[in-house]
């Protein structure tokens, strides 16, 4: 190990300050080893520039890891997310294909409930006795329809938009969910960077 003074010099100057020659030279002796012991814990807390390089490849081989993964998981989010979307566009387009039948249905049976009815009311007139009568009922089971027709439009419109906005939450809880990883990814990275450094 290398000194950066001379031992000598300080030993003369010491004897020319008053002390004698083996003092002088044990008083050098212990500062050269109070200087080694600090060289030595100094050295301790230190590394190499080797080592140092090959921790932050380490380092960045893991950041490069984690991106990886993140990539992946945000893949896999985004296709899980996509095969959601899918199954509630299908389950979307069952329901409103049984809503078109049940509309379909209960206009075919308006249609024979009219002319049903327009069948009893010619015999009605015919007879010339409850033709009033029948064609208040007629209207009222009418009218009875519509408001039912009605109610099943908004029936539908209702759960239409409460499943869009369910969709749109479940958007927003995949993103937040996501940018929680990067932050948390990043957080780590940064952390094993800073306990390296």
């Amino acid at each position: 190990r290398k000194l950066f003074f001379d031992t000598h010099a300080l030993v003369c100057l010491l004897e020319e300050n008053g002390f004698t020659t083996q003092q002088s030279e044990i008083i050098v002796s212990a500062l050269v080893k109070i200087m080694n012991t600090n060289l030595d814990m100094i050295y301790k807390d230190m590394v190499t520039k080797v080592q140092q390089e090959i921790a932050l490849q380490q380092i960045m081989s893991h950041i490069g890891g984690v991106k990886k993964d993140m990539i992946i998981l945000e893949k896999s989010e985004f296709s899980a997310l996509r095969s959601e979307n899918e199954k509630i566009k299908l389950e979307l387009l069952q329901i409103k294909k049984q809503v078109m039948d049940e509309i379909t249905k209960v206009r075919a049976d308006n249609k024979l409930n009219l002319n049903l009815e327009k069948s009893r009311v010619k015999e009605l007139v015919s007879s010339g006795v409850t033709f009033v009568f029948n064609t208040f009922t007629y209207f009222d089971t009418h009218a009875q329809q519509d408001r039912a027709l009605t109610q099943t439009d908004r029936k539908i419109d209702t759960e239409v938009a409460g499943l869009k906005t369910m969709l749109e939450s479940h958007k927003l809880d995949n993103i937040k969910y996501l940018a929680g990883s990067v932050f948390t990814c990043l957080t780590v990275a940064l952390g094993f960077y800073r306990l390296w450094m």
